[in-house]
């Protein structure tokens, strides 16, 4: 269901040029989604969106691990024991329910709609955009 990855998302040094640029931001913050002390399930993190001015949350879960309700956890402990900076905002491709309703259940509240090119599917998709104030 991830739709918004790197232009080109099998092409290993970017992939890892850019996640050494999120790790060196300093208002960035990402943790591992690890189970049962050693399996990697995912990860969430915090960035500054540089065009927005704001600070967005991200996550992604390994397909094994959806409707286990992991992502939900995992986003919940993220925001109350590591980002707790509010407002914090989250986008969500509209047809991708199951991470709409982890973002629902951790207080995110519709805030507006959009547009994003979806770099995993190769055109744009619609988007919602979701505020957590507290």
């Amino acid at each position: 269901m991830a739709a918004f990855t790197s232009e080109k998302p099998n092409d290993k040094d970017a992939f890892l040029n850019h996640w050494r640029k999120i790790r060196s931001d300093n208002a960035s913050g990402m943790k591992t989604i690890i189970l049962d002390e050693s399996i990697i399930a995912g990860y969430v993190l915090s960035y500054q969106d540089l065009d927005l001015g704001q600070l967005e949350v991200a996550y992604w879960i390994g397909k094994d691990y959806w409707g286990r309700g992991v992502a939900t956890r995992a986003l919940a402990e993220f925001l109350n024991n590591f980002q707790k900076t509010r407002p914090i905002f989250a986008r969500v491709a509209k047809d991708n329910l199951g991470s709409f309703r982890v973002l629902q259940k951790c207080n995110f509240k519709v805030v507006g709609e959009g547009k994003g090119f979806a770099n995993a599917r190769g055109k744009e998709v619609e988007e919602f955009v979701l505020k957590l104030e507290k």
